[in-house]
């Protein structure tokens, strides 16, 4: 199963670098099997084979963005990560300790993804957002005994149908740097009360409405309110919402939220439950499906 896999690579590579795994928590299982080590330190293990590109974006623009100040978590002192091991990124960083003042909002949200893509461009090439459906239309050509002929066939189509519509969008403002995943989640309040922002591996330059889009689509599938969406669009500065592109981007946030589960569902039995329930209700065009981030 994926959990034993990524706990047997966190083992071998804290063998290599002289950290201890024994105790290890695991925090996340999905893109990235995110696990705390006693040192205070977070190794993430990447369970997409082909993530180490974006893992070493994810290490120098996080250590850019501290640089100028910006709440972000930070890298570990460990040298020469990220590590291959096993075929699988891994990277370290600083534990981020629970601080004061209650579970970060969508206001923070917003505040802080204003105040990224307000940032000038690194010095550094980035990634650049020009095909979000691109792993999901991957995940789908290459997931044998996931999908059944008729899901794959269905989901081949929408994908080329949402991916034509995407390069039709006539997007608000140039180009931004973008977390990529800009979720509440993703979202820690430390020691000293500050939120900042975690989970880089999406970072890339695109238009700002991806960033946004997971807002509005939490409202849809995930729990979030109606106030939650508003307090984030104010913190913000613009509801997505007045865009002509805005149910679109739903769809296409829609498909791309598949992905992973395809991905993992052969080692994760978690993956394999939710992916069923998210491919039916957008087979069915099921708008009020409600969908699990984790285990029930």
């Amino acid at each position: 199963m994926l959990h034993k896999e990524m706990h047997q690579i966190l083992v071998a590579v804290c063998r290599r670098v002289g950290l201890d795994p024994s105790g290890a928590e695991l925090l996340r299982l999905r893109s990235n099997a995110v696990f705390r080590l006693r040192e205070g330190v977070v190794v993430r293990v990447a369970t997409a084979p082909d993530a180490l590109p974006r893992v070493v974006q994810a290490l120098e623009v996080t250590r850019w963005l501290a640089g100028r100040g910006f709440p972000t978590v930070r890298p570990a002192d460990v040298p020469g990560q990220p590590l291959l091991q096993d075929g699988r990124a891994v990277s370290f960083w600083r534990y981020v300790p629970a601080g004061p003042g209650g579970k970060p909002t969508t206001r923070d949200l917003g505040r802080l993804l204003r105040a990224l893509h307000d940032q000038p461009a690194p010095a550094f090439e980035l990634r650049r957002l020009a095909d979000p459906l691109a792993r999901v239309r991957y995940a789908v050509e290459h997931a044998p005994g996931v999908l059944s002929d008729r899901e794959r066939a269905w989901l081949a189509d929408r994908i080329a149908e949402l991916t034509e519509a995407w390069d039709n969008l006539r997007f608000s403002s140039p180009p931004a740097l973008l977390h990529g995943d800009g979720w509440i989640d993703n979202l820690l309040r430390d020691p000293g009360g500050r939120v900042v922002l975690c989970d880089w591996d999406s970072v890339s330059v695109g238009p700002r409405e991806w960033d946004l889009i997971p807002t509005y689509h939490g409202h849809r599938r995930f729990g979030l309110s109606a106030a939650d969406v508003e307090a984030f669009a104010d913190a913000y500065g613009w509801d997505l919402r007045d865009w002509p592109g805005y149910d679109t981007l739903i769809q296409i946030r829609e498909l791309y939220a598949i992905g992973i589960h395809i991905r993992n569902a052969p080692a994760d039995p978690f993956s394999r439950r939710e992916l069923a329930v998210r491919l039916d209700s957008i087979m069915r065009g099921d708008p009020r499906a409600r969908w699990h981030l984790a285990e029930a």
